[in-house]
């Protein structure tokens, strides 16, 4: 039987990544979490409750939870991490904090006698403050690649403490798989979206405000792009990552580089679905809001064989009615 572990497996991506990893056949999967950022909800109890599922409850900011961790793990997939963009300005330093000493800490255990291969989630946060400074001058950056430079455009933007922790985060594991030769792999996602996401992203706050029957509907800025993709999609090709050899020491961006999107179009596709019309209110966009996102994923496909396949006009509906039931049975609640 194979060994895996997932950390924050409470959060989005990593519920969904351990949920599918416990059903691929023999597969022991070990999750961490201490739901500073996800939930123990009744999905996440169905999962722990799984025969080859193992909960350890922890703190990866502290060490101890090394203790619960016995014998040989083929995989390690790192996706603990703080995130949100209401964290990112009103907690930076935890954001730091958390992010880089949960690594750091995961990474020191692991050593090629306990860990097969490593895998370190990082996102397209890294490279936003190069698409602001020279997207102008540098168009070839969209679709963008895995080697694009890495631009941090204002230190003093509390925004940066994710993308911040995200860049640290890829050259700590470049260099401590280099330092000790174990095998570690880099995977930035873009725009990962699905059931149970939290509700602090745009897609769900959308679908809220849409349930709540906003009239007029205000949207900040609109004209900003992103490319979207299904968690179904993402988690497989997580896994196609962590399977491949040819991915080593490599960075791989994860997501759907063919459906490049503009927030405003974005929303009137969730209205079309709704069948709702309201007036729009476009207002200015946050500062330090990325102008466009979309990854190339050519390196995915050449090193895995994976490319995403599930459209927005088959995703979106079946987020918004799992979340219009969530708004709902919400409401029943209080």
């Amino acid at each position: 039987m194979k060994r895996a572990i997932v950390t924050g497996a409470s959060g989005f991506i990593g519920y969904h990544l351990a949920n599918y990893l416990s059903g691929q056949g023999e597969m022991e999967v070990t999750v961490i979490d201490n739901f500073a950022r996800g939930t123990s909800d009744g999905m996440f109890q169905s999962l722990i409750e799984k025969p080859n599922v193992i909960f350890i409850k922890a703190d990866m900011t502290e060490k101890t939870f090394y203790s619960a961790l016995s014998g040989r793990y083929d995989y390690v997939y790192h996706l603990a991490a703080i995130n949100g963009t209401k964290n990112f300005y009103e907690r930076p330093y935890d954001v730091l904090r958390a992010n880089i000493l949960t690594l750091m800490n995961m990474l020191e255990w692991c050593t090629k006698g306990n860990c097969g291969c490593f895998l370190y989630s990082s996102s397209s946060e890294t490279y936003a403050g190069t698409v602001n400074c020279y997207l102008d001058s540098h168009a070839e950056y969209i679709p963008t690649r895995e080697d694009i430079p890495l631009t941090i455009d204002n230190v003093l933007n509390p925004r940066w403490s994710y993308g911040g922790s995200k860049l640290i985060g890829e050259i700590i594991t470049a260099n401590y798989g280099r330092v000790n030769d174990l095998p570690v792999k880099i995977i930035r996602y873009h725009n990962i979206y699905g059931p149970r996401m939290g509700f602090d992203h745009v897609l769900p706050e959308f679908i809220k405000r849409i349930y709540d029957g906003e009239n007029p509907f205000t949207i900040y800025g609109g004209e900003e792009t992103r490319a979207f993709c299904d968690v179904r999609d993402g988690v497989r090709a997580t896994e196609a990552v962590m399977l491949s050899d040819s991915c080593q020491g490599e960075i791989v961006h994860i997501g759907k580089s063919d459906e490049e999107v503009k927030i405003i179009d974005l929303l009137r596709k969730l209205l079309g679905i709704a069948g709702k019309s309201p007036r729009l209110a476009v207002k200015a966009a946050p500062e330090g809001c990325v102008s466009r996102r979309c990854p190339c994923t050519d390196k995915l496909y050449r090193l895995t064989g994976y490319r995403a396949n599930i459209s927005l006009d088959e995703g979106l509906p079946e987020i918004y009615q799992w979340y219009m039931k969530k708004y709902k049975e919400m409401e029943e609640e209080k």
